[in-house]
């Protein structure tokens, strides 16, 4: 559940990133969740290849760091565009 609240925190935070560019929000905070998603997934088969099916949270782990880091990635990735000037 706390997972849930965090990726719509971040999302949102992606958001208003995404609209201090210039560009439009809904299309980053897509590329976020599915990064966010497809990160955590990998994330969980390579805890499970080191840890294997006994040390769940272990695996867990190994699967949140991942989909954090896609966020970061992402969030990276938004800040190398130039700044949308409002005037």
């Amino acid at each position: 559940m706390i997972e849930i609240i965090i990726l719509i925190f971040l999302t949102r935070e992606i958001g208003k990133l995404a609209l201090s560019k210039g560009q439009k929000p809904a299309t980053w905070k897509f590329y976020n969740v599915l990064g966010w998603l497809t990160f955590e997934c990998i994330g969980l088969l390579a805890g499970l290849m080191i840890f294997g099916k006994d040390n769940l949270v272990s695996v867990n782990l190994v699967g949140i760091t991942f989909a954090v880091t896609s966020y970061f990635l992402i969030k990276s990735r938004l800040n190398k565009l130039s700044d949308h000037n409002v005037e």
